[in-house]
């Protein structure tokens, strides 16, 4: 388990930004409850995953937030990033529906693999709420602490970055509005793209083209959406 509260295996700069968070209690309790669970459950996504979000977007490179609410639980699937799985992994109905919406937007081919490491490579933080989740059982891990660490990372780059382009897809993403200063940020909201809402005012969005208007209007590099 790759979560010590002491030196914890997070991206140096997250560390820093994060290191209250590590050393609260509600922390070491969610930790002793990870321990308990991997004796008796497999947990996704593995260890050293856990904190892959952070690993692949620095706090200095964030540029854009997508916030997801919990890994998926099936056997591969989960890789640390929200919406994404590794490559050679089928495309959940959500992330075929997000590709979707970016061909129709930017002109896109609908990629074959669903790995979205390119977008956390160029600043895009693809956040979970929860970190961890129990094998074919979703939302498992839910209400144990995860929500306050996740909480106080948004949180964070609210209050400490200027001009970030948060996409808040459906109710529970959108409740974190709450955390974030409209005043500092640009927020952009849609439902999920779930197959049950996606008809709903996902699909017309816009919301890759318009976060690179966003980004070009501050003289930011845009986000390269294709995913190969």
């Amino acid at each position: 388990m790759s979560i010590s509260t002491v030196n914890p295996q997070i991206e140096e700069s997250w560390k820093k930004v994060l290191a209250d968070e590590f050393r609260a209690d509600y922390f070491s309790t969610l930790k002793s409850f990870l321990i308990e669970e991997k004796k008796r459950y497999t947990v996704y996504p593995p260890g050293e995953k856990i904190f892959a979000a952070f690993d692949h977007t620095s706090f200095e490179s964030v540029r854009v937030v997508i916030i997801g609410q919990d890994p998926y639980h099936g056997a591969g699937q989960a890789h640390g990033l929200c919406f994404s799985v590794p490559q050679g992994i089928r495309k959940p109905p959500s992330l075929v529906n997000i590709f979707k919406e970016i061909r129709d937007d930017l002109g896109f081919d609908i990629p074959e693999g669903g790995n979205l490491e390119k977008w956390a490579r160029q600043g895009v933080l693809l956040l979970n709420a929860t970190l961890t989740v129990r094998a074919n059982t979703a939302g498992s891990h839910q209400n144990k602490g995860w929500e306050q660490f996740t909480d106080a990372a948004i949180t964070k780059l609210s209050q400490m970055k200027t001009g970030l382009v948060f996409l808040l897809w459906g109710n529970y993403a959108i409740a974190k509005k709450a955390l974030i200063d409209p005043g500092r940020h640009h927020i952009l909201t849609a439902v999920h793209p779930s197959p049950f809402s996606v008809h709903r005012g996902f699909f017309g969005c816009r919301h890759f083209s318009k976060t690179n208007e966003i980004l070009r209007k501050q003289e930011k590099a845009e986000i390269d959406w294709k995913i190969e």
